[in-house]
């Protein structure tokens, strides 16, 4: 289905004719018409689904429309993290360039006195749409800086991921300030009881709407190494004995975890640096700016990097332990093969890991290639099936076969390239679309302005 064949308004569309996205991804197609129609919705999508656009895309349409008080907050987007607060917020000044004076404002934590001044004088003025993390939201509410008394919608994006980052009391306490008139949207990459349970104590009536979840893409060269916990660091200076691995994303589930892993990275004269929750977040600005710059090979991350975060031309993600389950697995490996480029993922498992690895592969409905421990690090356990609560066998690498001959690169994954607008002076922003040539005309465009963008 084309964006024109919704009954989206012409300001938006638009905007996505001048950004070429034409056809919509399947959560779009199906929960677009849900919230136009001003339905309470819950829909289960990972994230690179395109759910952004898919919530954004109805929302600033009927508030273009009017209908809505000027100098009141009618939108409030939870986000999780900063890094996708300021996505989303991205995203809103793509999808709303041709708007009629609607604004927004991103309010998350880590700023200055300055910016801080900004959200407030933002908040009050009575922002259209303001996304936020729950944190610096709750501190703006306590403080009298946010009448919600007017809001007509309320998003949470990724909500799954604020209820494991300990932030469902805080959302409880912002949904309780909403007026009952308001429609709330819901969207989460799983849907675990605690999410039935917020689900239940939130939407009025909702249409739930489940995509499939996502498996990695064809692209990814998937391999593990079946090792004990010390020999872990061996196969990484085995890795980069070479000196020839640069964009290299190593993920660990614990951060002191990954404060040791860095260590060890450096004292290896290998340029890494960390990311995690214990550092400012002027701190983590830096590492992602030398990361991005090229003047760092490895980025050490917890999962706070797994999901919604952009990185270019991530060459090698290596699991330094299983993630939790094997969406986690997914979303941490999908960090690279981005934009129909080939990539390599590397786990390790230890032998209390075994039982988790084989339920990804089991996922997965796939095999993946053990590689065999370099020379001189002895043997691993052994990779045999186990019951939950078991551990591997002692032996070593009978059951594990190399990797020397690398997959080609033919796929059958069939995703469509992300299309950005190549114009200066057009809104860009990234998206799933499906690379085919639209049906309708080309829109004509309109003589509009910009919409008001507050917080910038």
């Amino acid at each position: 289905m084309y964006f024109d064949e919704l009954n989206l308004n012409d300001n938006v569309l638009d905007a996505l004719y001048d950004m070429h996205f034409d056809e919509c991804t399947p959560v779009q197609e199906k929960c677009i018409p849900e919230i136009l129609n001003r339905r309470d919705l819950l829909g289960i999508a990972q994230t690179g689904t395109g759910k952004t656009a898919a919530y954004l895309l109805p929302i600033l349409s009927m508030l273009d429309d009017g209908g809505f008080p000027d100098d009141a907050i009618n939108c409030i987007i939870m986000s999780p993290t900063r890094e996708l607060a300021q996505q989303i917020d991205q995203a809103m000044q793509g999808f709303g360039y041709y708007l009629n004076g609607v604004s927004s404002v991103a309010v998350y934590g880590g700023n200055d006195g300055n910016r801080y001044d900004q959200e407030i004088n933002a908040l009050k003025l009575g922002a259209d749409v303001v996304i936020a993390t729950p944190g610096r939201f709750i501190s703006h509410l306590s403080l009298g800086n946010v009448d919600m008394s007017k809001v007509s919608f309320f998003v949470l994006d990724e909500a799954d991921r604020m209820l494991d980052m300990g932030f469902s009391e805080d959302i409880l306490t912002i949904a309780k300030k909403l007026p009952e008139t308001c429609q709330t949207i819901m969207f989460s990459a799983t849907m675990p009881k605690k999410i039935e349970e917020l689900a239940k104590t939130l939407l009025k009536d909702p249409v739930e709407i489940k995509l499939a979840v996502s498996k990695p893409a064809e692209r990814i060269q998937q391999s593990a190494y079946v090792c004990y916990e010390p020999q872990k660091l061996g196969i990484i200076k085995d890795m980069f004995k070479n000196n020839d691995l640069h964009r290299v994303i190593i993920f660990s589930g614990k951060k002191q975890k990954v404060k040791d892993i860095n260590r060890a990275l450096l004292r290896m004269h290998i340029k890494s640096g960390e990311m995690h929750s214990d550092l400012t977040q002027a701190e983590r600005d830096d590492v992602m700016f030398k990361f991005k710059g090229g003047m760092l090979d490895v980025l050490v991350a917890t999962d706070i990097l797994s999901r919604g975060i952009d990185i270019d031309d991530i060459a090698v993600v290596i699991n330094y332990d299983v993630p939790h389950d094997a969406e986690d697995y997914v979303h941490r490996i999908g960090r690279t093969a981005r934009a129909d480029k080939d990539g390599v993922a590397i786990t390790f498992v230890n032998e209390e890991d075994i039982y988790r690895f084989q339920q990804i592969e089991r996922f997965l409905d796939k095999t993946i290639t053990k590689n065999p421990l370099p020379q001189g690090l002895g043997e691993g356990p052994e990779y045999k099936s186990v019951k939950k609560g078991k551990k591997g066998g002692k032996r070593g690498n009978r059951h594990q076969h190399g990797h020397s001959q690398k997959k080609g690169n033919k796929t059958t994954n069939n995703s469509p390239k992300n299309n950005k607008a190549g114009k200066k002076g057009t809104p860009q922003t990234q998206q799933e679309t499906s690379g085919k040539k639209p049906s309708h005309k080309p829109r004509r465009k309109k003589n509009t302005h910009q919409g008001k963008m507050d917080g910038q």
